[in-house]
């Protein structure tokens, strides 16, 4: 198997239009690719899904720890001609950067350059990461210190005005290969929006467009040679590697959890859909935009993230999906919720605009939007209580990105509702008590990954087991109103 980390100067140089490219690119020549997003981005993971037609998976070192990175990347990539893994931010950028993972799968480099205003000194640029990284080796604040030199396969460089540009580019470069470019006007643009990119939910990448980035990406770059030079090293336990898998269940005696999927609820890490499936569940999907009620014989629900306040008037107006939710919480039947989970949970949500939509009602509050960012970072969860997730003095690991916040009207409602976690942020400092518990609905704005702590998945599904025989009661009694 032969994998490559498709790096980056800086954020917002191109890493993810050459990584959509490369995709596109790999798949149109014929090659099996299997897809991953360094760190916490859900966006950027559903693009590469919708090009390959594979599930992309977030390997974040923070979160999930060198070992679970290090199995996870091996398993998923086991039937792949070849893995491309897009990195983070900048090349170095934190403490636990894309080289940092780069060296823990022991994965070659590429290096994505944004070439616009300049030309000569791109050759200063690319000296100064080759030099950087010889310095850093050894001396690294992370989860281990870097055992190898992750080498720097090659350059590619973006935004390229002419083919003139490109020479003057490409002869100021020394001692690393220059892949190829992506002119300065690809014809391929994706929308945004305040968190980003538009998901893939929203179908933002047509498949002409994906096959004329395809096309320009096998005229600009030698693909062929990051291919040839994208042999995995020795570091990676392939030989404990097991394929991951899509599990699809028809036994009825497997708890049923009810998963929100569609434009509005699109934020999952697939792992953890994968880790309950593993712990005895069946994952069913639901759409709290189109549909009336959540599946019958649901045991529990999960809400994860995404842009209900986009869908608001859309949610607000499904009175009997509202309905469902409400009363199956009310029943005290399991359900988890995250970021846009949560705001979906609350009384209402006042738009960009100040404009109120009613939503579930399960918490006592109001959620808003702000036009500036509320919150963006690692997070560490100390669970103050038992609950489905763990026992008390559990610790989970996630991360938190989100335009919103709950409204300044809740005080006195939050006073009075039990707050579950003790949260500190990536550095260890304590910040906040949230993590908000009603009977046993749980919801937050932190978004957790299951890796952190391998439990989770099956303290949530025997937790349900449990008390399978109250739940099964409760909707016996819903059933004949």
């Amino acid at each position: 198997m032969r994998g490559v980390v498709i790096a980056g100067t800086h954020s917002g140089c191109g890493k993810t239009t050459v990584t959509l490219g490369m995709l596109a690119a790999f798949m149109k020549k014929g090659y099996k690719v299997q897809p991953f997003k360094a760190g916490p981005d859900f966006i950027d993971a559903g693009l590469h899904r919708l090009i390959t037609g594979r599930y992309s998976i977030n390997l974040d070192l923070w979160m999930c720890g060198r070992d679970y990175v290090k199995e996870c990347f091996a398993g998923r990539s086991a039937d792949a001609d070849i893995a491309v893994v897009e990195g983070v931010m900048g090349m170095y950028d934190g403490n636990l950067s894309s080289v940092d993972l780069a060296d823990a799968l022991g994965l070659q480099v590429v290096l994505v350059v944004d070439a616009y205003g300049m030309a000569e000194s791109a050759g200063a640029v690319v000296k100064g990461f080759v030099e950087y990284q010889k310095q850093e080796t050894g001396n690294r604040n992370c989860v281990g210190s870097l055992q190898h030199t992750p080498k720097l396969a090659g350059v590619i460089f973006n935004r390229v005005a002419s083919d003139r540009h490109y020479k003057r580019l490409k002869d100021s470069v020394q001692d690393v290969p220059v892949l190829g470019f992506l002119p300065r006007s690809p014809d391929f643009k994706i929308p945004h929006r305040h968190l980003g990119l538009k998901v893939a939910e929203e179908t933002p990448l047509d498949s002409s467009g994906i096959d004329k980035l395809a096309d320009v990406v096998l005229e600009y770059i030698d693909i062929e040679a990051i291919i040839q030079g994208a042999e995995v090293k020795e570091n990676v336990p392939d030989e404990r590697a097991e394929k991951h898998e899509t599990f699809s269940y028809s036994n009825p005696h497997l708890i049923k959890i009810a998963v929100a999927r569609d434009r509005a609820f699109c934020f999952y890490y697939e792992d953890n859909l994968d880790m309950l499936r593993k712990a005895g569940a069946e994952i069913v999907h639901f759409s709290p935009l189109s549909e009336s009620k959540i599946p019958d014989d649901a045991d529990a629900v999960y809400i994860g993230g995404g842009y209900p306040e986009l869908y608001a008037e859309e949610l607000s107006e499904n009175k009997l999906m509202l309905e469902s939710v409400r009363d199956f919480s009310n029943k005290g039947m399991p359900v988890y919720a995250e970021c846009g989970g949560l705001m979906y949970l609350t009384e209402g949500i006042y738009d960009f605009y100040s404009k109120f939509y009613p939503m579930a009602g399960v918490f006592p509050f109001k959620s808003k939007m702000k036009k500036t960012r509320s919150s963006l970072g690692y997070r560490e969860a100390v669970l103050k209580e038992n609950t489905f997730l763990g026992g008390e003095g559990t610790i989970i690991k996630g991360h938190e990105f989100h335009y919103s916040e709950i409204a300044d009207s809740a005080v006195t409602s939050l006073m009075q509702l039990s707050r579950i976690y003790s949260v500190k942020d990536g550095s260890g400092n304590y910040i906040y008590d949230e993590g908000y518990r009603v009977k046993n609905t749980i919801g937050s704005y932190i978004h957790i990954h299951f890796g952190s702590d391998s439990r989770i998945a099956d303290n949530f599904i025997g937790y349900v087991k449990e008390h399978h025989g109250a739940y099964s009661s409760c909707r016996t009694r819903q059933s004949k109103k």
